[in-house]
């Protein structure tokens, strides 16, 4: 080799060694960042001059031009990712349940002071006190007022349920926004990252990081699938449909209940959309929605993953009432899976049968009194209908013609409001009442009720409301047992990833030493080779 090709074999170590320095430094300044991954320098041969080819010589005679500094790949583990992305979707679902299990829990717990139980527990004392002299005024006021107390406190509690509905709404909306955020950077990172790269000259390794980030987020909020083809174009499917797919978003938007308001998310393009002659959009979602709300929840199947998913089936499809217990099939698809829609069903049901046992009470002495006399206004008003306590805010009868008593639909009597002394509870021939307001007693300890169809076992009013707290405890402590045991996965799998795509401090502060002492030894060659090709110029010369 010719002492000027010499040169040019010590400058490709200087720029290689300049390069690789640069690696790592990069490496070491971005130790800290959420996303980074760690980057890892490969060097190779420059071409071989052949100076001549024998046939029989075991190999050519060649020179080598020097390194070169053929590529900076990032290190990660396809496996790894795959797991964390899907084990940490998991664990977002069952975080945000745990979270609606105790918002539930700290509405039965503290309302302004008092929690519901006082109420039921004040009517319960209010009608003992009542059987031991039910003709007097002043525990005739009492339990009237408990009856109103009884009312305004389930109110409260119902309405923080709805509420709470509310709120997850919001935060549905939100995350179907950021969702789509995500897919479209995702989607214009695709694009930046195949222009850079097409060129083979440069790995676009931070937008990879980038992109690889947002991934990882957006795994949280639903199951997702990545494919990455060989130009390094990635495709996500979202909840096994195409989201990010041929250089564009499948975008999901969402449709609000014209009742309650509740968003349901669905695909754009598979919602049939109509003009309406005042050219209006009627947007028809059926078989589009992004997911089955009457799909088994189930880590086999893995349809317990991401939190948009979890926000969707604790609020629920409706506000629901004691009539969603009716049916066990209904119960089963519809409402079991949602905490809310759950507690608030079984919080309605025994609302309005205690509500409908009370007045049922008073109705049947009426009309008793009636039957033994027509001409009888014993427990009845001026127009002659028999007294309730509780009275409709708006006149709905349910499905099975009932008066359609829900916590939102219940009124107290203003008249006995005012005056509670109506009741009286002394009969036309001057004696006392004591067999309905015993019947009223008897109406706290009969075990007739069970919380929903899949329960077996009855219970009375004074135990249902204590059954109910116990069914949302457990439900939380199951939720708060799998949500503990599914963040040590995660946090085992985020360390055996981190262990791959982490930046080492002290191994690269070691490839920096190696790098920095192949730069200095190409700078010792290059100035070898200098001084002896000023030693031949300065001798022959002379």
């Amino acid at each position: 080799m010719s002492l000027m090709g010499a040169l040019y074999v010590g400058t490709s170590g200087l720029q290689t060694g300049q390069n690789a320095l640069n690696t790592t430094a990069h490496n070491m300044s971005n130790i800290d960042t959420v996303g980074y991954t760690r980057q890892q320098v490969q060097l190779g041969t420059r071409f071989y001059n052949t100076i001549s080819k024998t046939g029989s010589a075991n190999a050519y005679q060649q020179i080598g031009l020097g390194v070169n500094y053929s590529n900076v790949k990032q290190v990660r583990d396809y496996f790894l990712d795959k797991t964390y992305r899907r084990e940490s979707g998991r664990g977002s679902f069952y975080d945000t349940s745990v979270e609606a299990v105790e918002e539930v829990e700290d509405l039965f717990q503290e309302l302004q002071g008092e929690t519901f139980s006082e109420a039921l527990d004040n009517l319960w004392v209010s009608v003992q006190e009542l059987t031991k002299d039910p003709s007097s005024a002043v525990d005739q006021g009492v339990f009237v007022q408990r009856c109103y107390e009884f009312i305004e406190r389930a109110g409260s509690v119902y309405q923080g349920l709805s509420e709470y509905q509310d709120n997850l709404n919001f935060k549905i909306k939100e995350q179907v926004e950021t969702i789509n955020k995500y897919g479209e950077r995702i989607k214009e990172l695709n694009d930046e990252i195949l222009m850079i790269e097409s060129a083979k000259f440069e790995k676009a390794n931070d937008l990879r990081d980038e992109r690889n980030h947002l991934i990882d987020e957006l795994s949280k909020m639903g199951y997702i699938s990545v494919d990455e083809d060989a130009q390094g174009y990635v495709t996500i499917q979202f909840e096994g449909n195409d989201f990010v797919k041929d250089d564009m978003v499948n975008r999901i938007e969402v449709k609000a209940d014209e009742l309650t308001g509740f968003y349901t998310p669905y695909w754009d393009k598979f919602a049939d959309k109509v003009m309406k002659p005042d050219g209006t959009i009627d947007v028809k979602i059926d078989g589009a929605e992004v997911y089955n709300m009457q799909q088994v929840i189930s880590s086999d199947m893995n349809t317990d993953i991401g939190a948009l998913k979890a926000m969707l089936f604790a609020r629920g499809t409706d506000r629901a009432t004691y009539e969603d217990l009716a049916d066990e099939q209904h119960y089963e698809t519809n409402i079991s899976q949602s905490v809310i829609m759950n507690v608030q069903a079984e919080f309605d049901q025994l609302v309005n049968k205690i509500v409908n046992a009370i007045n049922g009470v008073l109705k049947d002495s009426a009309d008793a009194a009636q039957a033994a006399n027509p001409n009888s206004t014993y427990l009845r008003d001026e127009s002659g209908q028999p007294y309730q306590v509780f009275n409709l805010i708006a006149d709905v009868k349910d499905e099975n013609g009932n008066p359609y008593f829900t916590v939102e639909n219940i009124i107290i009597n203003g008249e006995l409001k005012q005056a509670p002394s109506l009741l009286g509870f002394i009969k036309e021939d001057g004696k006392v009442d004591q067999e309905t307001v015993d019947k009223l007693k008897d109406l706290f300890t009969q075990e007739l009720y069970t919380l929903n169809p899949k329960v077996k076992t009855k219970t009375n009013f004074l135990n249902y409301y204590n059954n109910l707290i116990s069914q949302v405890a457990n439900t939380g402590s199951v939720m708060k047992g799998i949500s503990e045991n599914q963040q040590i996965t995660v946090d085992s799998t985020a360390a055996a990833r981190e262990q791959i795509l982490g930046v080492s401090s002290d191994e690269e502060l070691s490839n920096m030493i190696m790098f920095q002492n192949a730069f200095n030894a190409s700078s010792r060659y290059i100035n070898a080779v200098s001084q002896m090709l000023e030693h031949i110029i300065s001798t022959l010369g002379r």
